[in-house]
């Protein structure tokens, strides 16, 4: 046994005690709403938020990897995870996963048998969780979690599903509702969910010209669907707009400036820009913040922690002359996990300022996050929030949750679990991190929504229904959805938000309104599946409530 899992027994005493449905709910003083609120959850959930998927029925899938050493939570019913060639622990009766139920602030274990260490997932329109790849005897996995209404769903796996080993790879949901999985560490090439027949690997050279050397820097490059149906895909400080239909690059933007490898290890990350159908030509843009510069890595694995990447670019991937317009962060950072907020904001949550990811490799935590607002003027475009008492480094994760909280969790910065004697110990603790707008200051133009259809067909009408005490004008108020995230490493997979076309506006009584509204023009604007609609009304959202796009 390691020393490393002799710490762990020594200070664990629910080491393999089961907990059925924990109640983890729990508050603390906290700064004043108005400029966003923490709150802590619970201190510990038993694993380290590695990887974090919102799902339809308001609970979210979180795990970690199999191969740390026992975790801090048992498994159910006398179950046990038997591999013979786990480097930690052979015979594992604790869980790796679990689901937490965010409104009756609850979880329970799941069991995952191949190792999920740096693998991607994505949503399939039916709401089942798709989750690729991993390490080990999990590189060429797929497994599957769909919702259930009882206590009965787990994970099911199948094993070489896939053709290629997914390890560090970037999943992206397409128009068509099917899965591509790029990349991974020295793959350069992607396939599909579900696999074609005969199984087909398509080869992507763009991913071998950006590899920086065994440093790589290019590994989960960020993806983002365009309204046009191709992908933007950037890796390293390179990014081109593919046609992965035709397996060709369609165009080559310019290199962002600077010099500084943004993925994988560098480390920092990217959004899609609100898709506005409202306007008369939807020209998506994509935001890249965050990372560290080249030679980082080598010099942090030495002990010299260079500053993090303090720059954001911008680039509008519609302009005939693309160039990416640079912007300076109030506070550099790396690991930095990038998230689309209900109002159109993109919170930077997060991180470190100096080094880079890997084991032991980061140090300055980012404790403050800091949002970006993209229609401002560029001089007034950060603002930056109350810290965090917790440093959320390597293998932290935050996913937006339907209430618009932000849910944080992990950050586990060494190869086991480590409590004691380190500078930055194992976290497997939740919390949320409450924006300026869920401020009670906000409640008379905060809007609630009444009825909403639950399927919406594309650019067909359908009704929103809401109340809010004092309205004051329909030109600040928009019905937007959005799709939750797939986050792990400081990427967000899939995220992405369309402000739809509003008809009309009824007034059904002094508080009570109901919008027309045009469902997505296109599956290539929002492919279909499950999103978070919201009314905004004065920069202020409501609580989401869930759609399906068909």
């Amino acid at each position: 046994m390691s020393l490393n899992m002799i710490k762990f027994l020594l200070l664990s005493p629910s080491f393999f005690i089961f907990y059925p449905s924990v109640v983890i709910s729990q508050t603390r003083p906290s700064s004043d709403g108005s400029h966003g609120r923490w709150n802590l959850l619970s201190e510990s959930v038993g694993i380290s938020a590695m990887h974090m998927q919102l799902l339809h029925d308001n609970k979210v899938v979180i795990y970690d990897r199999t191969d740390f050493g026992p975790s801090n939570i048992s498994l159910p019913g006398g179950l046990c995870r038997v591999d013979p060639d786990d480097e930690a622990l052979k015979i594992d009766c604790t869980a790796h996963s679990i689901l937490y139920d965010t409104i009756t602030d609850t979880y329970r274990p799941l069991m995952v048998q191949t190792d999920t260490w740096c693998s991607s997932g994505a949503v399939l329109p039916n709401g089942t969780l798709v989750q690729t790849g991993g390490f080990h005897d999990g590189d060429n996995v797929t497994r599957m979690f769909t919702p259930c209404t009882n206590d009965s769903c787990d994970w099911v796996e199948f094993p070489e599903y896939l053709s290629r080993r997914r390890w560090y790879a970037t999943n992206q949901i397409l128009h068509d509702g099917r899965i591509i999985i790029i990349g991974g560490r020295r793959e350069f090439n992607y396939e599909f969910f579900p696999r074609s027949s005969p199984r087909r690997t398509f080869q992507l050279s763009f991913l071998r010209e950006t590899r920086e050397g065994d440093v790589e820097n290019n590994l989960y490059p960020f993806v983002h669907l365009l309204p046009d149906g191709n992908l933007f895909i950037f890796a390293n400080t390179r990014s081109i707009l593919f046609d992965y239909n035709q397996n060709r690059v369609v165009r080559e933007f310019p290199s962002i400036p600077g010099g500084d490898p943004r993925n994988y290890p560098s480390t920092g990350s990217s959004v899609l820009l609100p898709l506005d159908e409202n306007e008369y030509r939807i020209d998506p843009e994509v935001l890249v913040c965050g990372g560290a510069p080249s030679g980082a890595f080598q010099l942090a694995a030495r002990g010299t922690f260079v500053r993090a990447t303090p720059t954001c670019g911008r680039l509008r991937v519609t302009d005939q002359n693309a160039s990416w317009v640079m912007e300076t962060m109030p506070i550099p950072r790396a690991m930095g996990d990038m998230l689309l907020l209900p109002t159109g904001d993109v919170i930077i949550i997060n991180g470190v300022q100096l080094g880079t990811a890997g084991w032991e490799l980061g140090r300055l935590p980012a404790t403050r996050p800091v949002i970006y607002h993209p229609s401002h003027p560029s001089d007034q475009r950060f603002s930056v929030m109350p810290p965090s008492p917790r440093p959320r480094m390597y293998h932290s994760a935050a996913i937006l949750l339907a209430d618009g909280r932000v849910l944080v969790g992990g950050g586990n910065p060494h190869i086991y679990y480590n409590f004691t004697n380190v500078v930055y110990p194992t976290d497997l603790s939740l919390e949320t991190f409450s924006p300026p707008y869920l401020s009670p200051d906000y409640a008379s133009v905060r809007p609630v929504i009444l009825s909403v259809d639950e399927t919406i067909s594309r650019g067909q009408r359908f009704l929103v229904s809401f109340s809010v005490e004092e309205y004051l004008t329909q030109s600040v108020l928009s019905v937007r959805i959005i799709a939750p995230s797939f986050t792990t490493h400081s990427f967000s997979m899939n995220q992405r938000m369309v402000v739809l076309k509003i008809d009309d506006i009824i007034y059904d009584d002094t508080s009570s309104y109901t919008s027309s509204v045009f469902g997505p023009s296109s599956s290539e604007i929002a492919p279909p599946g499950y999103y978070m609609l919201y009314v905004v009304h004065s920069g202020i959202p409501s609580s989401g409530v869930w759609v399906r796009i068909q």
